[in-house]
């Protein structure tokens, strides 16, 4: 199977937060490019299809759109 991304993701481990208008979830962003990442994250459900990826500790606060989910991870494309 070959690889569907536009850009190239690059590994990282670090810690962001899923803000939406009801709420906000804690993640680890486990890989990350310029269109996208993979979070993991406790459970995806509750997870609304758009929200805003904060990384404080990168200075990035992110509009994103759910692309999939499988278990405890789920992969967003930048808006």
């Amino acid at each position: 199977m070959g690889e569907h991304r536009r850009a190239p993701r690059h590994r990282v481990l670090k810690s962001g937060t899923i803000r939406f208008g009801g709420g906000s979830i804690d993640c680890l962003v486990r890989n990350l490019s310029t269109t996208g990442a993979a979070l993991e994250v406790a459970t995806p459900a509750g997870i609304p299809e758009r929200f805003i990826l904060d990384m404080p500790g990168e200075g990035l606060h992110l509009p994103c759109r759910l692309v999939w989910h499988k278990e405890r991870r789920i992969g967003v494309a930048f808006d």
